[in-house]
C-alpha cells in the first residue's frame, strides 16, 4: 500500500508551469513544496532549490518512475522537530538540453556543455526572486540553499560557487566530477567569505567504475579544502557505503541532507549534523 501523500492532498505541492528565462531559450516548470502549517502560520521559511525537479515528488514524472519522496521525508522531519520547516523548490530539467545546461564547460569530444553559468544566473536572478515574491521566504543567503545530484550536483556546485552571496548552503550529491577531464576542479573561484556550507557525498557502488567515482570525489573535497573550507565545520564529506547512482539512493539520504542544512532552531546556527567522513577509506 502506498503511503499517504499529505503535501499533495493538502495542496502543499504547487506547479508553476513554463517558467521563462532571459538566459536560456527553453522555459521549464517549477514545483514547490511548502511545509506543514505553512498556510496557518504566517511565518517565513528558508528555501532549498533543487535541480531535476521532476524527480523529487512524483513517480509519474521522475526518471524511471523512481522519485526521491522528498515531500514525505520533509513532512516527517518537520513534524518530529528534526529540522527547521523548509520550502523545497524544484526546477525541472529540459530533457535533451540537460547535459548542455548542467555542465560548466563545453566538452570538445562530445561538443556539448558549457551552459551551467547561465543556469546559475537564472537561479540567482530569476528563480529565487520569483519564489521570494510568491512565498513567505527568508531571503538571506544564510537561509537559502541550492542542491542537486549527478550533473544536477555539478550545476548546483557551480551555482553556489558563482553566487555565494545568494546561496549560503549547498547540497552536492554524487556530482559528475568526471565531466570534461574534471573541469570543475580547475574552475577559477575566489574563496568566498563567508563560505557556503556544503554537503558533499557519493556512494561507493556508483556506476561501472565506483572506485573512480570516489577518487574523483576526494579530489573535489581536497580542492575545496585548499580554497578554505574546513571539513567538520562548513564541509560535510560522506562516502555512502553500498549506495548507487540513482534516485532511490539520493532519496534515501535526503533526510540527512536536510538535517545538516536545516537543523532545528534549538541547535547552534552552524550546528553540524554528522560532520564526519564515512566509509572505510574516507580519511585518505
Amino acid at each position: 500500500m502506498n503511503p499517504p501523500r499529505a503535501a499533495r492532498d493538502e495542496g502543499r505541492l504547487r506547479i508553476h508551469p513554463r517558467f521563462p528565462s532571459r538566459f536560456l531559450s527553453t522555459p521549464r516548470d517549477l514545483i514547490v513544496y511548502v511545509p506543514p502549517g505553512y498556510a496557518e502560520s504566517g511565518a517565513r521559511y528558508p528555501v532549498l532549490y533543487l535541480q531535476d525537479g521532476q524527480n523529487l515528488f512524483d513517480p509519474a514524472t521522475a526518471f524511471g518512475g523512481n522519485e526521491w519522496r522528498a515531500d514525505i521525508t520533509a513532512d516527517d522531519l518537520v513534524r518530529r522537530g528534526a529540522i527547521e520547516p523548509v520550502i523545497l523548490a524544484g526546477v525541472y530539467n529540459t530533457g535533451v538540453r540537460r547535459i548542455s545546461e548542467y555542465t560548466p564547460t563545453r566538452d570538445p569530444r562530445s561538443r556539448k556543455g558549457g551552459k551551467a553559468e547561465r543556469i546559475a544566473r537564472m537561479m540567482a536572478r530569476e528563480v529565487k526572486p520569483f519564489i521570494d515574491s510568491q512565498y513567505r521566504t527568508r531571503k538571506g543567503a544564510a537561509h537559502t540553499a541550492v542542491g542537486g545530484s549527478s550533473l544536477g550536483g555539478l550545476v548546483a556546485l557551480t551555482t553556489g560557487l558563482l553566487y555565494p552571496q545568494v546561496f549560503g548552503k549547498l547540497a552536492i550529491l554524487s556530482p559528475s566530477v568526471w565531466w570534461d577531464e574534471r573541469a570543475i576542479l580547475r574552475m577559477p573561484v575566489r574563496p568566498p567569505n563567508p563560505r557556503p556550507r556544503i554537503w558533499l557525498d557519493a556512494g561507493t557502488a556508483e556506476g561501472s567504475s565506483p572506485r573512480q567515482v570516489i577518487d574523483d570525489l576526494r579530489l573535489l573535497r581536497n580542492a575545496l579544502l585548499e580554497k578554505g573550507w574546513r571539513e567538520g565545520t562548513d564541509l560535510l564529506y560522506r562516502e555512502v557505503p553500498g549506495a548507487g547512482h540513482n534516485e532511490q539512493a539520493w532519496g534515501a539520504r535526503f533526510g540527512d541532507v536536510l538535517k545538516y542544512l536545516f537543523p532545528p532552531n534549538s541547535l547552534p546556527a552552524f550546528g553540524c549534523y554528522g560532520c564526519h567522513s564515512q566509509g572505510s577509506e574516507s580519511g585518505s
